[in-house]
């Protein structure tokens, strides 16, 4: 579009802390950080912004971004298996047709040993070879299966036995995967840091020249005591690290963990993938319409249609794309294409996130300045040494041209370049970019316990900007729980709906024989001998309303047999199957034993559009009148507003020598869908669930607008969300909040944008309308969350910021496609992740904050003292403690905060919005300057203020009292950023444990370092007086924070006003 929209959220002002964004794309184009969103982002532009960072150790900063090289490998070696898999079945092809041509059969494979009549290596050739002539000559799928003594109807035993024996002679669903990095490899990576090994250096220097110049008794202090503060830095850093790393490689286990049904004992159970004994490549049994999509391992897009003597191969790593079937599974592990592929290219961590390169940027610029300024204060020191303006202990020059010896130049020399080497150490936050996948770490385990498995590390935050949620209603609005409470059949209504005495027995015969036969679920009885019934929610509630009218599931389906499928798809809204009979039970007076019934199941108002008759009471068809129809119109209708799922369910009769004798010609006939006989429609109730009216009110107090997205009918649609909330009245149901699916498609796409931002409802929509939604969504500037559970949902999903599939109802598909798994299906879960992606971007801003004021005060501290005394307060092992206060201790307390209801109170953080908000930059100002103040006026008047002239060491208590100081102004003012824009900083304060246990351990250190480590860290030991002293120039920073935030700051950014005048100087150039 041309400019921004008049109601996108580009235009719209957002809270005071989190900034305000009105300015579009141009503004940031120059800038290598800028990257709004990583999903499918191209590698150029991933590259581009690594090689423009300032990094002092690469192998910890880009340790959880996404390996450019290993992908790329990774995309080399599946085109080498791809091409391999080709070859070898172009051989197989070519060599059976010479076999035809020559008339040679092959010898029949020879029987395996052990415990079955096939062996791994035979079963795993056929698999992967895709060789249908060597399956044929084991006696098809049926061999096959007698080989492994599985049973085609009732799958294995399943018991421990059985189990134990066929992980023996076909091993496990497992690959091998990469091991964990150990602890010592942390280590080796944290000391990579290029200022840490300078140090290192110059703690050698100093250690030798040390001892050489003073003696073995106190040369050796300052060397050891900064290689300490190294060791110390680099132990931290790597434990940190190291438990972090743990966090990832669970959360990666959880990923890989799907559970799937299968059949054993003749029961439906749901299972891991790890406990599949025969896993995951395998040879169809029986499917209908079945159509996979074998990309991911051939590199064909083109959908692929399976049946069961041509083309029964599956392979593992594949997606179902429409259909269903069963399958004997053959293939384990590392015995499967894909397992091969899988143990020979390790899982990356998801690639690096948005805010992840912002936050290198701001780490590059404030690295930049604290280069600078450490340049500075090298050149400054060295020029004051030479020209003999810094002193000793004494007073005295330390440098005296000509009498000065070598040994003791170099010494100085080595500790004035440690502490210029010390400032870059603080001042290039090299931890700040790594807060975020701290901060990830912890969201990610505590949103699984929050029924939220996030697949991709960028959605986490992603999520946080969110201005609107398109989710389905089934499940995720509702619960779930479907029951049939209303049914009209021959005409009539039926009270109670599961009433069977009120139909003649050839009426149920004929509608049970359609409900038992057309449908994907099942009915078995359960080990304690009560009915079970499996499959989804809407199939569950049609099957115990069946059984309730006398349905024998098993017995129908033993007495006929379907010949051919329509499954039921979100297109179409209507499923269908064509019965051929075996028994003259089921028959009734119209249909000759020639006849083949099709029934069809779907969307009450689709269905019954093709309907021409209907069965009355007296078992007699009855054309369908235009009053008729009306009338069940009406009905339909009628329980739709009551938040009624209406299914219509119809049957005709078929000549069974209009139906295709062909296998090939069967798989490409259409169902007959006309002229069909309607037998009854059933309204079935799916309660909204208890908590989501709550959920959505919160969501549009936030600033997101939750969207309705669904196949129901647009009346159902309606009344869901009246009682959602997500209509507040019957005034607002009217277009276009509330519109039809195929309204919304028959639209332009510029009347499409133009109506997208009014949308609440959209009902009778398909996985396309959801689609184009959601790309005119993000056209108006929208970031978008959508919920999908389907295989058609995955290019919404796919094409969604956010995609959100189902755990429970979800395909293998969609949960691929999507970002974050919503284990329970709930809306509740959906919003807590809201909260949670809040809750990163506003802990990473908290770290900031605190980072920033130590950097600054740091830094001017070290500078104002270096140009006008030739002196810094802070020696190298002080600003090495600090910065492992600042970088590593002070991420794991800010960036493990939990969220806040308060973070549901401002409006979405946009995806351009700065970082570093007013409100932050008041803050670390405010307190910077106190600090800077306090301690350069305790540097340069400190003797006297303090009333130390008495004292024998002046100097050492009084740079002791401006380091104690300094730390507990830092401890102090780690209270403040935890609420950067409330007044009360303690609230919640005790429910973060690791927070308060940070703080305690830097207190207790502070004072073991000051207490008892004074010769290491320069220190002198402290009196209770200059302790009070500490603390209370520390405790000044809570007033003084109330106060600071009692200060207005402007609307419009900082970085806005710099923004504008480049912009200018562009335009004007």
């Amino acid at each position: 579009m041309s400019g921004p929209f008049k109601n996108s959220p580009r235009g719209e002002d957002k809270d005071v802390e989190a900034g305000t964004s009105t300015f579009t794309d141009y503004e940031y184009e120059d800038s290598p950080f800028d990257i709004t969103t990583t999903k499918n982002a191209p590698v150029e532009r991933l590259r581009r912004w690594r090689q423009a960072a300032l990094v002092l150790n690469a192998s910890r900063r880009f340790r959880y971004t996404l390996d450019l090289k290993r992908e790329e490998d990774k995309k080399q070696m599946l085109r080498k298996m791809r091409a391999h898999a080709q070859a070898i079945r172009a051989a197989h092809l070519f060599k059976a047709a010479a076999s035809r041509v020559n008339g040679i059969t092959s010898s029949p494979p020879t029987p395996g040993g052990g415990d079955f009549g096939i062996g791994q290596e035979q079963i795993v050739s056929i698999s992967r070879d895709q060789n249908i002539g060597s399956l044929q000559e084991l006696g098809g799928v049926k061999g096959l299966s007698c080989l492994l003594k599985t049973n085609l109807d009732k799958g294995i035993h399943g018991d421990d036995d059985d189990i134990s024996k066929r992980k023996s002679a076909f091993g496990s669903n497992t690959y091998p995967q990469k091991k964990g990095r150990s602890f010592w490899r942390f280590v080796w990576e944290a000391s990579q840091d290029l200022t840490l090994i300078i140090l290192i250096v110059a703690a050698a220097a100093s250690l030798a020249l040390g001892i050489k110049t003073e003696g073995i008794e106190k040369g050796w202090y300052d060397g050891i005591s900064i290689a300490f503060a190294v060791l110390l830095v680099i132990v931290v850093t790597a434990t940190s690290d190291y438990r972090q790393s743990l966090q990832f490689q669970n959360l990666n286990e959880e990923k890989r963990n799907i559970h799937i049904e299968v059949t054993r004992g003749g029961r439906r159970v749901e299972i891991s993938i790890y406990d599949i004994v025969v896993p995951a490549d395998g040879v169809l049994v029986a499917g209908h319409s079945l159509a996979v999509d074998e990309s991911s391992m051939t590199g064909e897009s083109k959908i692929v249609h399976k049946n069961s003597t041509k083309n029964p191969f599956l392979m593992s790593g594949c997606k179902v794309a429409d259909g269903h079937g069963t399958m004997l599974v053959t293939g384990v592990g590392v015995n499967t294409e894909w397992g091969l592929l899988m143990a020979s290219v390790s899982e990356d961590n998801g690639g690096e996130t948005p805010l992840q390169v912002r936050l290198n940027g701001v780490a590059t610029f404030i690295g930049i300045v604290g280069l600078t300024v450490a340049g500075v204060v090298l050149f400054v020191l060295v020029v004051r040494y030479f020209t003999g303006h810094t002193k000793d202990a004494n007073g005295a020059p330390q440098f005296v041209g000509g009498k000065t010896k070598f040994d003791h130049v170099l010494d100085d020399l080595v500790k004035i370049i440690t502490v210029a080497v010390t400032i870059v150490v603080v001042a290039v936050p090299e931890g700040l970019p790594l807060a975020v996948t701290l901060t990830l770490a912890y969201s990610m385990r505590k949103m699984m316990a929050d029924k939220a498995l996030v697949r991709r590390l960028s959605a986490c935050e992603t999520m946080g900007s969110a201005t609107t949620i398109c989710s389905d209603k089934t499940g995720t609005l509702t619960l779930n729980e479907m029951t049939v409470v209303e049914c009209y059949a021959g005409f009539q209504k039926m009270d109670p709906p599961d009433s069977s005495s009120k139909l003649p027995p050839a009426f149920t015969c004929k509608l049970v024989e359609g409900i038992a036969h057309n449908t994907t679920g099942s009915v078995f009885l359960s080990e304690s001998g009560e009915i079970q019934v499996s499959g989804s929610p809407t199939e569950r509630a049609i099957l115990n309303w069946a059984i309730k009218l006398g349905m024998n599931f098993d017995a129908l389906r033993s007495e006929s047999s379907a010949i051919h499928f329509f499954p039921f798809n979100s297109e179409q809204k209507r499923g269908g199957v064509a019965v051929k009979s075996y028994s003259n039970k089921v028959l009734i007076q119209f249909q000759p034993d020639s006849s083949v019934h099709v029934h069809w199941k779907g969307a009450a108002e689709i269905v019954l559009g093709s309907c021409t008759h209907y069965m009355d009471e007296n078992e007699s068809l009855v054309g369908m009148s235009g009053e008729k129809m009306g009338e069940l119109k009406n009905d339909i209708n009628d329980m739709a507003a009551r938040s009624l799922r209406c299914v219509a369910i119809a049957f005709r009769t078929l000549e069974a020598d209009k139906i295709p004798t062909d296998k090939e010609q069967l798989s490409r006939w259409v169902l007959p869908d006309d002229d069909l006989v309607l037998l009854a429609i059933v309204g079935i109730k799916d309660p909204c669930r208890p908590g989501v009216k709550n959920s959505v009110l919160l969501c549009q107090q936030a600033g997101v607008k939750v969207r309705m997205v669904t196949g129901d009918n647009i009346q159902t649609a309606k009344a869901i969300a009246l009682e959602c909330g997500i209509l507040a009245s019957d005034s607002d149901a009217s277009e276009p909040n509330l519109i039809e699916g195929k309204v919304f498609r028959s639209y332009s796409e510029e009347e499409r944008d133009r109506i997208s931002e009014e949308i609440s409802v959209m009902g009778r929509s398909s996985p396309n309308d959801k689609l184009l939604l959601v790309q005119s969504l993000k056209r108006r500037g929208h970031v978008v969350a959508v919920t999908g559970d389907g295989t058609n949902d995955a290019p919404a999903l796919h094409e969604a910021d956010i995609g959100l599939s189902m755990g429970i109802q979800g395909t293998e598909v969609a949960k691929e496609k999507s970002d974050i798994i919503i284990l329970d299906d709930n809306f509740e879960s959906v919003v807590k992740v809201v909260r949670w992606g809040r809750s990163v971007y506003a802990n990473i801003q908290k770290f900031i904050q605190f980072q920033l004021t130590v950097n600054v005060a740091a830094l001017v501290i070290n500078v104002v003292a270096a140009i006008s005394s030739g002196d810094v307060p802070l020696t190298a092992v002080q600003l090495l403690w600090v910065n492992l206060i600042m970088d590593t201790l002070g991420a794991l307390a800010l960036a493990t905060e939990p969220p806040t209801d308060h973070l549901m109170d401002r409006d979405p953080v946009g995806r351009k919005e700065p970082l570093i908000t007013n409100i932050m930059w008041r803050n670390l100002l405010v307190q910077a300057m106190y600090q800077v103040t306090v301690l350069l006026v305790l540097n340069f008047r400190g003797i006297s203020i303090l009333h130390l002239k008495s004292n024998p060491n002046p100097e050492r208590v009084k740079n002791t009292v401006i380091f104690n100081a300094f730390v507990i102004c830092q401890i102090f003012n780690e209270f403040n950023a935890r609420k950067p824009d409330e007044i009360n900083i303690f609230q919640g304060v005790l429910r973060n444990h690791l927070f308060v246990g940070i703080i305690c351990v830097t207190v207790v250190l502070q004072v073991v370092i000051v207490e008892f480590l004074g010769t290491f860290a320069s220190t002198i030991k402290l009196d209770w007086e200059m302790w009070l002293v500490s603390i209370g120039i520390g405790s000044i920073s809570w007033p003084l924070a109330v106060i600071g935030k009692c200060i207005p700051v402007p609307e419009t950014p900082v970085s806005q006003y710099f923004i504008i005048n480049r912009w200018r100087r562009n335009s004007s150039g």
